[in-house]
C-alpha cells in the first residue's frame, strides 16, 4: 500500500476574482491561497501532491518551484473536475493506496480533517469517503442523503431537491478519499451528458455505488473550510475568517 496521494484542482482561472493571475493564485493574508491548501495536506499526512494546472500553468509552477513532492498535470482544456481527475489517470494507475481530492481554492483546509478522512480510509478501505460539514444555511450547497440508518446514499444538488431534502444541512465540501483501484476503474464511466456538457467528480460516489463498493460520508470538515473563493466578496470573507483564526 502507498502513501498517500493528494490531487489538488487548481486550473482555473480567477473570471470573477478581476485578476489576471490564475485563481489559486490570488493572495489570501500575503500568500496565494494555494500555499495553505498544500500546507494543511502535507500537515494531514499527505506525502505527494499532484497539482492540476491549466490557465497560466506557468505561473502555478513558478509559484511552487521550491515545494518538493509536487508533481504537475496539465489540463489543457477545462472541462469540468472530474476531467481534471481524469486527466491524472497515467499518475493514478501506479499508484496502489489512498488518493485524497481537494480544490486549490480553499485556503481554510484544516489538517485535522484530512487526518480524519484519511484515519477512516486505512481503517475501513472503502472505495470513496466524501468529507462532508452542516452548515446553518446550505443554499447551493449539495445535499448529503442519508438512509434510516445513517449509510450514505447520494448527492442531491441544490436546483434538484425536494422540500424536504431543502432542510438538510449536511452539505458536500468537494473533498473525497479514493481507493485509487477503484477510482481509476470509474473514470472512463464517467459521462458529460448534463446541461454543461461537463463531466463532475460529484458523479464518482455515485458510480461506485452503482457498483456495489463501498461508499461512504463522514462528517468531520469545519464549517470554516465551506468557504472557497470565488468572488472579491468571497476573498473578504475568507480573510477576515482566517485572521480571526490567527493565519499570518
Amino acid at each position: 500500500m502507498s502513501q498517500p496521494l493528494a490531487v489538488v484542482l487548481a486550473a482555473g482561472k480567477g473570471t470573477r476574482m478581476k485578476s489576471d493571475l490564475p485563481k489559486v493564485l490570488v493572495e489570501t493574508c500575503g500568500r496565494p491561497m494555494l500555499e495553505y491548501v498544500l500546507d494543511a495536506l502535507e500537515a494531514g499526512g499527505i506525502c505527494h501532491s499532484l497539482v492540476v494546472v491549466g490557465y497560466r500553468s506557468d505561473l502555478v509552477r513558478e509559484a511552487l518551484a521550491d515545494r518538493e513532492h509536487v508533481d504537475f498535470v496539465e489540463q489543457s482544456e477545462q472541462l469540468g473536475t472530474g476531467h481534471a481527475v481524469q486527466v491524472c489517470a497515467q499518475h493514478l494507475e501506479k499508484h496502489d493506496g489512498a488518493v485524497l481530492i481537494v480544490t486549490g481554492d480553499s485556503p481554510l483546509t484544516q489538517s485535522s480533517s484530512i487526518a480524519a478522512l484519511l484515519d477512516l480510509f486505512h481503517r475501513e478501505r472503502p472505495a470513496c469517503i466524501l468529507g462532508t460539514a452542516h452548515k446553518d444555511d446550505p443554499t447551493g450547497l449539495g445535499r448529503i442523503v442519508r438512509s434510516e440508518q445513517g449509510e450514505f446514499v447520494g448527492i442531491v444538488e441544490q436546483k434538484d431537491t425536494t422540500p424536504q431534502q431543502q432542510q438538510i444541512t449536511e452539505v458536500n465540501m468537494s473533498t473525497y478519499v479514493f481507493n485509487s483501484r477503484d477510482l481509476t476503474a470509474a473514470l472512463g464511466r464517467l459521462s458529460n451528458d448534463n446541461q454543461q456538457g461537463e463531466y463532475y467528480i460529484t458523479d464518482y460516489p455515485g458510480i461506485l455505488k452503482s457498483e456495489g463498493k463501498v461508499v461512504k460520508a463522514l462528517d468531520v470538515l469545519q464549517p470554516c473550510e465551506s468557504l472557497s473563493i470565488n468572488t472579491l466578496d468571497d476573498l473578504h470573507v475568507v480573510e477576515s475568517e482566517m485572521r480571526r483564526l490567527g493565519y499570518s
